[in-house]
C-alpha cells in the first residue's frame, strides 16, 4: 500500500488493478471488482487452492497489531462472520501445515458462499528494542504521516527501509529514505528543520510503549538517513545475487543483513535526528 501514491503519480490517472491476493505460500483470493479503489479492494477466497482456516482476533484500541490477540480456536472458510477480523492460516499440498501467514483480514461480504476479505495489516514485527515491538504496518503508517511534510516542497519518497541500531546504549531506530523531486530525478536540497520534523512525526505516530521508553531514556531519538538516488537499486542487486526472486522482490522494510545495511550506509548523503527528548 505504501507504493500506491507513487504508482498513481507515475500512472497519470490510469486505474491501478490488484487482481489477486497471493504469496509464496498460496494464491488466497481474486479481486472480482478490479476497478475498485486500491485501498478498498476485497478478495474472494478460492476454496480449491488450499485448506484455509482463520484465527479470530480482537482488535483492541486503535487496532495496533502488537495488541491483536487470538481469542478463539480457528474456524474454517464456511464459518467466518461478516465484519469479524481474522488471521489467515493455510495448509497446502506442498507441505505447509497450519502455517500462520501473519496477515489480518476483515470479512467484507460473500460471493455465493465464498467469503470476501479485505487486507487489514501484517502482524510481523520489524523493529524491536527493549520492550517495544513495532510492526510493518505501524512503520508504514508512521512514514506515511511524515512524508506529508515533504509534499508541499515537491519532494517524493520513492523507497524506504529501517533497522534497529543496538551498537550503542540505548539503541535507536534508523530509517533510510530515498528522495527525489517530483519533476526530476534530482536529489532535493535537504532542510535540517524539515527533516527533523519528519523524525518527530514518525516518533509521534508510534504507539504508547515506544513513547514511554523514549521519554524514559530506554530508546534514543530516531535517526533518519537520506541516501543518494540508486541506492535501493544496489540493494535489490544484492538480494537478487543472494537468490531472491526478481519477480517477487520488493525493498525490505527492515534490514537484518549487515551487508545490506552497509550498502545503504555507503549511499547516505544526510543524517538527521529527532530531538533528544519527547514532549
Amino acid at each position: 500500500s505504501q507504493y500506491i501514491p507513487l504508482l498513481e503519480f507515475y500512472g497519470g490517472g490510469i486505474p491501478l488493478v490488484s487482481p489477486s491476493y497471493a504469496s509464496s505460500e498460496a494464491c488466497f483470493g481474486i479481486n472480482l471488482k478490479p476497478l475498485s479503489n486500491p485501498f478498498d479492494v476485497s478478495y474472494t477466497f478460492l476454496p480449491n487452492i488450499a485448506y484455509f482456516e482463520f484465527l479470530p482476533v480482537n482488535k483492541d484500541g486503535g487496532g495496533k497489531a502488537q495488541v491483536t490477540r487470538t481469542i478463539d480456536k480457528p474456524v474454517d472458510l464456511a464459518n467466518v462472520k461478516l465484519g469479524q477480523y481474522y488471521e489467515v492460516v493455510v495448509t497446502t499440498l506442498a507441505g505447509l501445515y497450519r502455517y500462520r501467514v501473519g496477515d489480518v483480514l476483515r470479512v467484507t461480504g460473500f460471493y455465493n458462499k465464498s467469503p470476501q476479505f479485505q487486507f487489514v495489516e501484517r502482524q510481523n514485527v520489524v523493529l524491536s528494542i527493549d520492550a517495544d515491538k513495532t510492526t510493518e504496518e505501524d512503520l508504514s503508517k508512521a512514514i506515511t504521516n511524515a512524508k506529508l511534510i515533504l509534499e508541499p516542497f515537491g519532494i517524493m519518497l520513492t523507497a524506504y527501509s529501517s533497522y534497529s541500531d543496538t551498537s550503542s546504549t540505548p539503541g535507536r531506530y534508523v530509517l533510510f529514505w530515498e528522495l527525489k523531486m517530483k519533476d526530476s530525478n534530482v536529489l532535493p536540497k535537504l532542510d535540517v528543520k524539515i527533516m527533523e520534523q519528519c523524525c518527530c512525526i514518525v516518533e509521534e505516530s508510534f504507539d504508547f510503549t515506544y513513547k514511554s521508553l523514549r521519554k524514559g531514556g530506554a530508546i534514543s531519538g530516531l535517526e533518519l538517513r537520506v541516501v543518494k538516488r540508486g541506492s535501493f537499486d544496489e540493494l535489490m542487486d544484492f538480494y537478487i545475487s543472494k537468490g531472491a526472486s526478481i519477480s517477487q522482490y520488493k525493498p525490505p522494510c527492515c534490514l537484518k543483513s549487515e551487508e545490506a545495511i552497509k550498502i545503504l550506509n555507503s549511499g547516505t548523503v544526510g543524517k538527521f535526528f529527532s530531538p533528544k527528548t519527547m514532549s
